[in-house]
């Protein structure tokens, strides 16, 4: 169980961005979080991940409340988690090779990248010779590719997504979405999903919650007065 209970988070000294905010995602659930530019989405994604540290409430994964965030949480915690951003080119090294992109978190971990490598480039249609290159020499839908790849290379018990698909076409999005509910067919990894796409969260995922002025509310709710 992914648990997210009461939280608050904001940068710096700025006002909070997230005010006691509760949502909970099942081991194996597809979670879809819609609401408007601004709001929070990605904050909140950004706390599920443990990238960004709460001022207030608690994370709880399978049992385990979070303590350490980022490369302070136990590798254990940090290794349950694949994360796909919305813009790759921000997520992404530019000076390393795509192939290199895909084996970071193999090598950070200690393990022999190159049969992996191999295996997820297939799984998200990257041929052999867009391996060798480097991100400004791919489009935005190639390195997106690469960077789902690389979020799936430690097999992880959780996906986050956040945007995952905005900057790309629909054949791109068709197939990277297929790409991560097939991963999630075989692992039974769960799923939080944010966009703004209704119709793409509705399908990709088991629910939908929005992100209204009194809290988060499943879509099929009507969000009060």
């Amino acid at each position: 169980m992914l648990e997210l209970d009461r939280v608050t988070a904001g940068y710096e000294r700025r006002a909070p961005v997230l005010r006691a905010v509760t949502l909970t995602l099942a081991p194996g659930e597809g979670v879809g979080l819609a609401g408007p530019s601004g709001c929070g989405k990605s904050t909140l994604a950004r706390v599920a991940a443990l990238l960004h540290q709460p001022s207030a409430g608690r994370v709880v994964v399978d049992g385990e409340h979070v303590r350490g965030w980022r490369h302070r949480a136990p590798r254990a915690l940090r290794t349950a988690f694949g994360v796909v951003f919305q813009q790759p080119r921000l997520a992404a090294d530019p000076r390393l090779r795509l192939s290199d992109l895909i084996a970071e978190p193999l090598r950070a971990g200690g393990l022999d990248p190159a049969a992996r490598v191999r295996e997820l480039a297939d799984a998200v249609g990257l041929g052999a010779d867009l391996l060798g290159r480097r991100p400004h020499e791919v489009s935005d839908g190639q390195l997106q590719r690469a960077c789902v790849a690389r979020a799936l290379a430690l097999r992880p018990r959780w996906l986050v997504c956040d945007e995952m698909t905005a900057m790309l076409d629909a054949s791109t999005t068709a197939a990277l979405v297929g790409v991560v509910q097939e991963y999630r067919a075989v692992s039974g990894a769960g799923l939080l999903a944010v966009g703004h796409d209704r119709v793409l969260l509705d399908r990709w995922c088991d629910r939908v919650v929005e992100w209204t002025p009194a809290g988060l509310k499943p879509m099929d709710e009507p969000a009060g007065p």
